[in-house]
């Protein structure tokens, strides 16, 4: 996962299946309802960007949950730069943070 803030993309990964498939092209985006996944694309003759993986909602949502829980990992792994005494501010408790809610198509108003 190669973390960073282009814009609303918080990272850029890849996945590997179990028959030993890497798909790429996967991007971790912060939306107004939190982190969810964007699937791989390209842009069409029409200008328009075109999904070039397809899933169901259960591998989606997989996907999803899978991506958000590494991304938080990585992110709390990150160690503090001890020389410059800066320290993480400390985080309030919450039940599961690395658990975003469920966002589905019923979600968008148009």
């Amino acid at each position: 996962m190669n973390k960073g803030s282009w814009g609303k993309i918080r990272a850029f990964f890849d996945l590997q299946t179990e028959d030993g498939f890497t798909l790429k092209g996967f991007k971790l985006v912060e939306g107004i309802n939190g982190l969810f996944v964007g699937f791989p694309s390209q842009k069409g003759s029409d200008e328009e960007y075109h999904d070039t993986v397809w899933a169901d909602r259960d591998i989606k949502e997989q996907v999803n949950q899978l991506a958000i829980k590494t991304y938080g990992q990585e992110v709390m792994a990150t160690p503090p730069d001890m020389d410059n005494n800066d320290f993480p501010p400390p985080q309030p408790e919450m039940a599961d943070a690395s658990v975003a809610t469920p966002f589905s198509d019923e979600d968008v108003p148009f």
